[in-house]
């Protein structure tokens, strides 16, 4: 596992509207099975530093989206490491339709976060570690608890997918659905839903992802910057291997697993992910809870400022305050 800074790396996405944040390192790191990771790493802004943020993103998401929540992470003392997901942003794509999204099994997350840990936290950025995930990323990171609770001090999750509504079956008869079509031949075919439609600046009425118009145009406007970094509709293969997680979250077994504090993040106005199954998971942690934020849509770090300030004031309760 070997992490790469050059002149002729990866770079990141600049458009006026978007800043990026001061101090920024960006590079690859390659996981165990030879997958490229893009990530990028910034420092603490002024004042204690309390430690690094991992900030580990959802499906069809790349780092330049998260630059306004970075710096302020920065301004609260924390540094920041985060990193593009295999087959997303500008990490490694993996199969030869670059726009579709895919994996091979959903534990190939965790080989990149723990090949993440082992290559750039570690040697790189200060102790202690906070894991904060978002949709894709919260039930990886929930996994990451299980796996690991000696990685991170603290798991902090905005509207984690753990289970979606308005399916047809439970979310195993889900992934034995999806995977049996996956083995018939259709594992690189696409899977479409209102949620993965590519943004536009026409598309922001009645989307479901956020309600602040200048945020929803700013990921436009990196993508039209840079479009190789869009993803769009996740393929059966995926499909398989996402709803296997969430049944997983949906056992007796699981809330008792995950050993270490977590919070989640609830979006009250959510059509992403299931609200109630994030309320039921959160109900029977032993070592975590959840809130529900009012008015919230799917995408709450960069929904308004007023939800957003509902966000970080729980991330200040739950971790910056105890890392004082």
């Amino acid at each position: 596992m070997n992490a790469i800074v050059d002149p002729n790396g990866p770079t990141l996405a600049v458009v006026p509207s978007n800043p990026v944040p001061e101090g920024a390192r960006v590079g690859y790191f390659t996981t165990p099975d030879k997958v490229q990771l893009r990530y990028a790493t910034f420092p603490k802004g002024q004042g204690a530093a309390k430690g690094t943020v991992c900030l580990v993103q959802g499906r069809t998401e790349f780092i330049e989206k998260y630059f306004e929540t970075i710096a302020d992470f920065q301004s609260r003392g924390f540094a920041v490491a985060t990193f593009d997901w295999r087959g997303q942003g500008g990490s490694q794509r993996l199969i030869g339709n670059r726009r579709l999204g895919y994996v091979r099994r959903f534990d190939d997350y965790w080989e990149d976060l723990r090949a993440f840990h082992g290559s750039i936290l570690l040697p790189d950025c200060p102790a202690p570690y906070y894991l904060v995930g978002h949709s894709m990323g919260g039930i990886a990171s929930l996994y990451a608890g299980i796996r690991d609770r000696m990685m991170f001090e603290r798991i902090f999750v905005s509207a984690p997918m753990v289970g979606l509504d308005r399916q047809p079956f439970s979310m195993a008869g889900m992934a034995r659905l999806c995977g049996t079509l996956a083995n018939l031949g259709l594992a690189r075919v696409p899977i479409g839903r209102r949620g993965d439609k590519a943004q536009t600046e026409q598309s922001f009425a009645g989307n479901p992802l956020t309600s602040d118009l200048q945020r929803f145009n700013r990921s436009v406007e990196v993508l039209k910057a840079r479009p190789e970094l869009e993803l769009g509709a996740p393929t059966f293969r995926w499909a398989a291997s996402a709803f296997a997680a969430m049944a997983g979250a949906a056992t007796d077994e699981f809330p008792g697993a995950v050993r270490i504090p977590v919070l989640m993040l609830a979006a009250a106005r959510d059509e992403i992910v299931s609200t109630a199954a994030i309320e039921t998971l959160g109900l029977r942690m032993r070592t975590g809870r959840h809130v529900v934020i009012p008015g919230a849509r799917h995408e709450m770090f960069v929904e308004n400022d007023a939800i957003r300030g509902q966000v970080f004031a729980a991330f200040d309760a739950f971790i910056t305050e105890q890392s004082a």
